[in-house]
């Protein structure tokens, strides 16, 4: 069976903390699930792996909202890990908007694995509306119309694709 492929939400100060030792400790990661696949209504996989990188995309807001030492640019870590390696988030069967196609992972990720890093282009209109969305993303979550839309700024812009030997020059 081919490995499966997560993205992970993380800051640009996550990415740093997590390079030198060349993992990131975190559980929280989203996938292709067939909760994602019923809301999404595709059967391109392409296609819902975009979805899945948005989702995590937005949960590098979340990380950011906690963070506001952060440079504000959303990063997302997408890598290839065993199905053994993934568990499904609680309550699978049931997520909201915000969670669909969270799953867990059971150990940390290596980041030679990596097959790529996404993140926010270093632009001024850019930071604005992911600083702007970091703010809102609570208010989103809670079904804000107004905070949704602003969350929504932020999704307009595409996240960029770094090579896994960018991320010195991502993180400088």
């Amino acid at each position: 069976m081919p490995p499966m492929r997560v993205y992970v939400p993380t800051t640009l100060n996550g990415l740093a903390a997590a390079h030198p030792g060349g993992a990131l400790d975190q559980s929280a990661a989203y996938a292709v699930t067939p909760a994602l696949r019923e809301w999404y209504v595709s059967d391109d996989l392409e296609e819902l792996e975009y979805a899945a990188l948005n989702r995590a995309a937005q949960g590098s807001l979340r990380l950011l909202a906690a963070d506001p030492e952060a440079p504000r640019r959303r990063v997302v870590v997408a890598v290839e890990v065993p199905d053994a390696a993934v568990a499904p988030f609680p309550g699978d069967e049931y997520q909201d908007q915000a969670s669909l196609g969270r799953v867990v992972l059971k150990e940390p990720v290596r980041l030679a694995k990596a097959a790529a890093v996404h993140a926010d282009a270093a632009d001024t209109e850019v930071i604005e509306d992911v600083t702007a969305a970091a703010e809102a993303v609570e208010a989103a979550d809670k079904g804000d119309a107004d905070a949704q839309f602003t969350v929504d700024g932020a999704e307009d812009h595409d996240l960029l694709w770094f090579a896994t030997q960018e991320i010195p020059s991502l993180i400088a």
